[in-house]
């Protein structure tokens, strides 16, 4: 009889020839028990995914709930719900000024591909601006305005009059022009290695976009839902973005996304031609009543208000001597190692010891370190005393 390791590799599709197979039993908190009975603890929350951990009960009896009244019951946009309208309502009360409504899609890249459709409909222009070495997702129009030329260069032809200029380059800036409908960047650069945004960087940014009429659109996929302390990255940096894409933590597990705009801009959608953009489980009630008991629970609990504490009991563990930098900031932190070979040794023994770590995407010498938020202070201390211990004893 095969193992459930033997059915992964043998029916489920791979895109590396390194995936672990780890077999799942069950996971509950800041814990993914496996088969082979030890508890492992996550450090990684599915990447950015279980804001509040594995198998909240209040997440999971919103869920059940909902489940229970209906699940699927139109395409998205015909029929008023529940749940999706007060998921709608509470994120609208929650941001600045400006962002109106919201469009509930079925994950962050989705997001990311409708925000560059409004952002052309809306400006009547065709030219996209996105950021050396960032990272917005893995469907076409997404890949395309993502920077790493070894990820795209095989799936080419991509989007046309797609450019990019670098990062915190004030002088770049002047790329933006008229031609140019829309800049997309991330609050918090991720598979680049968690790297923030100097000299009010975003302050000038935005300021070119209003000269020029472009339309600033921020990828809060990872950062966003508490992960920095505030419901969304850009909001520590003094600019409000024409339009927020969001997703990864929103419903903490489940696959969603959306974006928010002004009422204005949104209208666009609507006509020449209508159903701007489309999609069939968008909106879905189960999602959105997960989503909206995330809020619920964000704000009773008071869990972004203690996320500054929680970065730095987090940075005062890791201090070591082989970490020469900790990246990031508030629980989405990249503690940067030697080189991309050491950090792979590392991950791996870490997961032999019982903690899970991943590696960032683009640059692999630098660790992932993004728990659920609702971490206790003893599983923080226990999770970087592993990490220090191996990297004591792995040269």
């Amino acid at each position: 009889m095969e193992t459930l390791k033997e059915g992964f590799f043998k029916y489920q599709a791979q895109t590396t020839n390194f995936a672990s197979g780890f077999e799942v039993d069950y996971a509950k908190g800041s814990y993914i028990y496996g088969k082979d009975g030890r508890a492992y603890l996550d450090f990684v929350a599915g990447v950015s995914v279980n804001t509040l951990g594995h198998s909240h009960p209040r997440i999971n009896q919103a869920i059940i709930d909902q489940v229970n009244k209906y699940m699927h019951v139109a395409v998205y946009g015909e029929y008023a719900q529940e749940k999706p309208v007060e998921l709608c309502k509470k994120l609208v009360d929650l941001t600045p000024e400006g962002l109106d409504q919201v469009y509930l899609v079925n994950s962050g890249t989705e997001a990311i591909e409708a925000s560059l459709k409004l952002a052309k409909r809306y400006t009547g222009r065709r030219q996209l601006i996105s950021f050396r070495n960032a990272y917005h997702g893995n469907t076409h129009g997404s890949l395309s305005v993502s920077g790493d030329e070894r990820k795209k260069a095989a799936f080419r032809p991509l989007l046309p009059e797609v450019y990019f200029i670098d990062f915190n380059n004030e002088e770049d800036l002047q790329k933006i022009t008229k031609e140019t409908a829309g800049v997309i960047v991330e609050s918090i650069r991720g598979a680049s290695g968690f790297r923030l945004p100097e000299n009010d960087f975003f302050i000038k940014l935005k300021k070119r976009c209003e000269e020029v009429g472009a339309l600033l659109i921020m990828d809060e996929i990872q950062p966003g839902f508490g992960r920095t302390g505030k419901l969304f990255g850009f909001e520590h940096f003094g600019v409000v973005p024409d339009i927020v894409a969001m997703g990864k933590g929103m419903a903490s597990g489940l696959p969603v996304g959306a974006f928010m705009t002004s009422n204005k801009i949104m209208t666009s959608l609507k006509q020449n031609p209508q159903l701007g953009h489309i999609t069939t489980f968008g909106g879905n009630p189960v999602i959105a009543a997960a989503a909206l008991e995330l809020l619920n629970v964000l704000d009773d609990e008071k869990l972004m208000e203690d996320i500054d504490r929680k970065e730095q009991l987090f940075r005062e563990n890791l201090n070591h001597s082989k970490v020469k930098k900790i990246h990031g900031k508030g629980l989405m932190l990249a503690p940067e190692l030697s080189s991309p070979e050491y950090t792979l040794r590392v991950q791996q023994e870490c997961m032999n010891r019982g903690l899970i770590l991943f590696f960032l995407m683009y640059s692999i010498e630098n660790l992932r370190i993004t728990p659920p938020i609702n971490i206790s202070d003893e599983d923080i201390i226990k999770g970087c005393n592993i990490l220090k211990s191996v990297l004591d004893d792995l040269d």
